[in-house]
């Protein structure tokens, strides 16, 4: 069965002398794996299209139940290849392809999470402040796939707090942290800038201007908040 639809090369494997395993972020199949036949020689028909990064309309061919369908066509809309060769945001970048390959499972069609993605893509090559789109791209991943960390008040009783417990996920106040991990904390100003990026599009980001001192403690927040979820540290980390 042919199928098409839109999208970005996350990651792509040499696969024996000339081919690749390609991984995608589509907005009609969620992200998905293809075989792409020997686009590693010169007279390749896939030119630069299975780049990272690179956003395409594509064609693949497989049954129903294939775990591997075939790349037909990858006709690249946008290359972002100023991101590729930019190294400090290309391993930003990283970070997010890393982060979205584990919270979202394969074949799991998720179309805000494509278009984040896309629209970050985009930002970053606008000159809007990377750090801060890091931190937005997380924001908005952990909302959509039901991780995000509480960071507004108590998480059991709707009190107002400033301590953050990772075994929770949520701020939690004196009386409803009895007993809990030691917590970690967070000032309002860094509370308030996470209510604003977890409910703005990120067409309003423009208008944040916070120093890097808070950046820094709210990106801090959501790495450990990450890292106690995925009970890993990623491979990558953003830096500052």
């Amino acid at each position: 069965m042919l199928k098409r639809t839109e999208g970005i090369v996350l990651k792509n494997s040499p696969y024996g002398e000339a081919d690749l395993i390609v991984t995608y972020l589509t907005l009609d199949y969620g992200i998905i794996k293809v075989f792409a036949k020997s686009p590693r020689k010169i007279k390749s028909r896939f030119g630069s299209s299975l780049e990272p990064l690179t956003f395409s309309k594509i064609s693949f061919w497989g049954k129903e139940d294939t775990n591997l369908p075939r790349l037909i066509q990858s006709d690249i809309i946008k290359p972002f290849y100023m991101i590729r060769e930019d190294f400090k945001t290309f391993y930003k970048i990283s970070e997010l392809i890393e982060l979205t390959l584990i919270l979202l499972p394969e074949r799991e069609i998720n179309r805000r999470i494509f278009r984040l993605f896309l629209d970050i893509l985009y930002k970053l090559t606008e000159g809007v402040n990377h750090d801060l789109l890091i931190i937005f791209f997380k924001i908005k991943l952990l909302s959509f796939t039901g991780f995000a960390p509480r960071l507004d008040m108590c998480a059991r009783c709707d009190r107002n707090g400033t301590l953050f417990y990772l075994s929770q996920g949520s701020i939690m106040c004196e009386r409803c942290s009895n007993g809990l991990d030691t917590p970690v904390k967070i000032s309002k100003t860094v509370s308030s800038l996470y209510q604003d990026l977890l409910e703005w599009d990120i067409n309003k980001i423009h208008r944040i201007n916070v120093n890097k001192t808070i950046i820094k403690e709210l990106s801090d927040i959501l790495n450990l908040h990450i890292r106690f979820l995925i009970s890993k540290p990623l491979k990558c980390s953003s830096i500052f």
